[in-house]
């Protein structure tokens, strides 16, 4: 998979502290604290954070709710040239979407040993076996997405 790079570490965190604004509102609204945002050729296209919780839907997460924004923004369903940022590794439906939109990049805050599906519990965004692979980077402001979510956790448990 060939990606341009015409994004730099620093645009990296930028877009992250986007996502984390996302996550943020998440947690504000009683959600897991997850936010995405997607960039394409400089610009946010989507944004989007969970609202499990709020929709009553098991398939609100923030990649799904932030792939349907852009591709609405867009008016296509292929996103190629495109990169999500998401503070939480993505699941395996949130992958398998990402694959299907042909997303090109993905930017990781934290990993998810649980169900992440980018490569700490599976990685269906880099299975050669599939029609598309996307291009990951790990750690983008990893320490803060990863203590946005054990807050919010430890919240929940007092």
């Amino acid at each position: 998979m060939v990606f341009d790079g015409t994004i730099c570490a620093g645009d990296d965190e930028k877009y992250m502290r986007e996502a984390l604004n996302e996550a943020a509102q998440a947690a504000a609204e009683g959600e897991v604290p997850v936010g995405a945002v997607i960039v394409k050729d400089g610009r946010i296209i989507a944004r989007a954070h969970n609202t499990i919780e709020t929709a009553h839907r098991s398939s609100a997460h923030a990649e799904m709710l932030a792939i349907d924004a852009a591709e609405e923004e867009l008016g296509a369903k292929w996103l190629s040239g495109a990169t999500m940022y998401v503070t939480l590794e993505p699941c395996s439906m949130c992958a398998g979407a990402m694959v299907l939109a042909r997303i090109s990049r993905l930017v990781i805050g934290a990993d998810d040993p649980k169900t992440g599906a980018c490569g700490s519990l599976y990685d269906i965004a880099g299975d050669g076996k599939l029609n598309h692979r996307i291009e990951i980077t790990r750690g983008v402001l990893g320490d803060e997405c990863s203590a946005v979510l054990k807050d919010f956790f430890r919240s929940r448990r007092k």
